[in-house]
């Protein structure tokens, strides 16, 4: 499952990074009387009572008057698509106009929150009645005790969809065959995280892994006849596909997580538009990690741009949008966008970009389909989503 992305908001001062502090149990933010000590967006990982692994994200107070207020506030509010639930903070009761704009904000994207109500210690304190069911009473300084914050955030986290790899495709016993590629690309002695997702998917589904590299695949398929699915790495996919006979139904990582993560049959249909792709056209390059692109064999910044336009014949602009970047301003201006797979950010994180590119008007694929379509393969490595009748 994808980790719980909790955002901490509210105004300069209200206590937020005390509050990150006491349910980290660390001391992940600095804490300063001094206005306008939280700069950029401060990101922990951890594990929380009744919720699992989780980010937690402390933010600049949104009212910052400083000399980088606008970069700040700029920065807090890029968080918003990122995450799950929000945390507002706010001082003894007050709910001005700046924390009711971030309650209409969280509505307007449908985004579940608490009111953590800070500073329950002082004579001022006022509780508030308008949103009691979400709101704890609280004193970041002086109550260690967040369960009830724990209990609140528990009540209206959103719920839980199963994930389903290749659960569908496959039985008890059924031997899966991963092709790996190791290159200059692939990184130092690990393996991608939807390499060692697929493992253990098939180990749950008490199926039988053997995770090789192209050079060995046409020995073992030769050599064992009961493979029932081939998977591989996108970037292989035509040389794969020369290899592995047609009676065997063959994939790739990264459809399998445009299907696990995103709409699989937006992006079947998105790659079509590569035909209608005319000289001078923008094309998005949209990662979703923060990898070092230093290599010849990049898969999004050298090669995806090099097949797509050898594909369409014409001569395009590309932008390539690292990690979760805001997309550009103008993105009525880009023809085509080609999503990774996402394996790195969470379904809905990936979600809220597709959306503002369809809002936009603008054909999105995904990086697996792509590839497939420019090798002339994408009939057979899509026919295993394909819907029976």
């Amino acid at each position: 499952m994808d980790k719980l992305h909790i955002g901490i908001y509210g105004s300069v001062n209200s206590g937020k990074s005390s509050l990150i502090n006491r349910l980290s149990g660390q001391n992940t933010a600095i804490v300063s009387p001094e206005r306008g000590t939280t700069t950029d967006p401060v990101r922990k990982l951890i594990e929380l009572d009744s919720l699992g692994p989780c980010v937690l994200i402390d933010t600049a107070g949104i009212d910052d008057n400083t000399v980088l207020s606008s970069r700040r506030i700029a920065k807090t509010m890029q968080t918003v698509d990122l995450i799950d639930i929000a945390i507002l903070v706010i001082s003894r009761g007050v709910l001005g106009k700046t924390e009711r704009g971030l309650l209409d904000l969280f509505a307007k994207k449908a985004i579940p929150f608490v009111i953590v109500n800070n500073k329950s210690d002082l004579p001022d304190f006022k509780e508030i009645e308008e949103f009691k069911g979400n709101t704890v009473n609280f004193s970041a300084l002086n109550s260690p005790d967040v369960k009830e914050i724990l209990s609140a955030l528990a009540r209206v986290r959103p719920s839980e969809e199963k994930e389903v790899l290749l659960d569908d495709k496959i039985k008890r016993g059924d031997i899966v065959v991963l092709v790996c590629p190791i290159d200059s690309a692939a990184p130092k002695e690990r393996l991608i995280l939807p390499q060692v997702k697929a493992i253990r998917n098939i180990l749950d589904n008490n199926a039988v892994s053997v995770v090789l590299q192209t050079g060995e695949l046409d020995g073992f398929l030769k050599s064992n006849s009961k493979v029932k699915l081939v998977v591989t790495d996108s970037q292989a996919f035509k040389e794969v596909s020369e290899i592995v006979p047609q009676n065997i139904p063959l994939t790739s990582f990264s459809m399998l997580f445009a299907r696990l993560k995103g709409n699989l049959e937006l992006y079947l249909e998105g790659a079509q538009h590569l035909n209608d792709l005319k000289d001078g056209d923008k094309v998005l390059i949209l990662e979703s990690c923060n990898h070092s692109a230093l290599t010849c064999e990049d898969i999004g910044r050298v090669k995806l741009p090099k097949l797509i336009s050898a594909k369409s014949g014409k001569k395009l602009e590309f932008k390539i949008i690292p990690g979760l970047e805001p997309l550009p301003d103008n993105l009525k201006e880009y023809a085509l966008a080609v999503q990774c797979g996402g394996c790195m950010v969470t379904k809905k994180q990936l979600a809220r970009r597709v959306e503002a590119l369809i809002r936009a008007g603008v054909a999105v694929s995904n990086y697996g389909v792509m590839i497939a379509l420019c090798s002339g393969i994408l009939p057979r490595v899509s026919e295993i989503f394909k819907k029976k009748p």
